[in-house]
């Protein structure tokens, strides 16, 4: 595990891959492969460092998510009383979400609501069990549903989350 709220490269991308596939749109394909770098990344870095990826990316959403809705228009996303309430709600929809993960769930939103480091709040708390770190998984993708139905664009957040991974990759990171 890495310290002071950094987390390896290769464990943000495999959170990602959670996200594609628990995604419908992803093909058939696209998720078996998807479940196959995250299994590699989990079986070389461990579940605990894919689970703090994932934890990295419900920050990097939630912040975005408030930035580009911290208007003050009808568009305006208020992260107390609209984003992180309408997440929360949504949870109960996964079956496999354990409700006494949801104040962990929730104290990540709200570390990255108030601008702080997610993976360094949450790793104050010890490392991430399973159960937990399946309901950060189901955050990240109801973050990431919010944010393409806020641009009216179904997959506009996997393509640029992907394209940021290949600008990374060309960067040799």
């Amino acid at each position: 595990m890495t310290s002071d709220g950094v987390v390896v490269d290769e464990a943000v991308r495999a959170a990602w891959d959670s996200y594609r596939v628990l995604e419908k749109r992803t093909s058939a394909q696209e998720r078996q492969q998807a479940q196959q770098r995250l299994q590699a990344a989990m079986d070389s870095l461990g579940r605990e460092e894919v689970s703090r990826g994932t934890v990295f990316l419900v920050g990097v959403l939630t912040g975005y998510l408030i930035a580009e809705h911290a208007g003050s228009g009808e568009d305006r996303l208020d992260p107390l009383s609209d984003l992180i309430p309408a997440v929360i709600r949504r949870l109960p929809a996964f079956e496999k979400a354990d409700p006494e993960q949801v104040p962990m769930a929730t104290g990540v939103l709200m570390a990255a609501a108030m601008g702080m480091d997610t993976v360094a709040w949450r790793d104050r708390f010890g490392q991430i069990p399973a159960e937990e770190a399946l309901v950060h998984s189901f955050v990240l993708w109801l973050l990431a549903d919010l944010f393409d139905s806020l641009v009216e664009m179904p997959g506009a957040i996997d393509r640029i989350m992907r394209e940021t991974f290949d600008a990374m990759t060309a960067e040799g990171g």
